[in-house]
């Protein structure tokens, strides 16, 4: 495959993450609105140029109290900061279809070098022609490097919300004509 600019298809991908909760369980949580253009040859992703966007508004727990919350100025005061970023500077192979994504990530006001594990999971056309291709990606940051600190100590030692954040992020993207 030749370089092509590439659109997310929101309907089949998804931004996902978990966090430790109270150092015994974890909670899991979704980001519906976001969007990637992605400029590469889906066979060969070193040359890759990606951008992320998520609309951190569109948080989803399963709690409205919770997301409203993690909305506010505790955590990611949305009205001065409602965009979590990812500028792609430099991409490695890693192994065959696996590659080390490293950028800049943009979260409440401050800027990040992060690196991210990413699977190209193949290519095709869909029932209507259209070209398609499939990633899958993971990765991990600690909250607190992004001035994310609040918390709360338990009785029984620990603290409520742990500060590491892991990501798994589903993609297909259509080529765009």
């Amino acid at each position: 495959m030749s370089t092509s600019k590439w659109i997310v298809d929101a309907s089949h991908s998804s931004v996902d993450f978990t966090i430790r909760h109270m150092m015994i369980a974890k909670v899991k949580g979704t980001f519906h609105d976001f969007d990637a253009v992605i400029e590469a040859d889906p066979a060969d992703l070193t040359t890759a140029n990606i951008e992320f966007n998520v609309a951190l508004t569109s948080i989803d727990t399963r709690n409205s109290d919770r997301d409203n919350h993690l909305r506010s100025g505790d955590f990611f005061d949305i009205e001065q900061h409602p965009t979590m970023s990812f500028r792609s500077t430099k991409i490695s192979k890693s192994d065959e279809g696996e590659y080390d994504i490293t950028g800049e990530l943009s979260l409440h006001g401050v800027t990040r070098t992060e690196t991210f594990s990413v699977t190209y999971e193949g290519s095709g056309k869909d029932p209507w022609g259209n070209e398609k291709v499939g990633f899958s990606g993971k990765g991990a940051i600690k909250r607190s490097d992004y001035g994310l600190t609040y918390n709360a100590a338990l009785e029984t030692g620990g603290v409520l919300i742990g500060d590491e954040v892991k990501f798994t992020i589903e993609i297909e993207a259509s080529k765009q004509a």
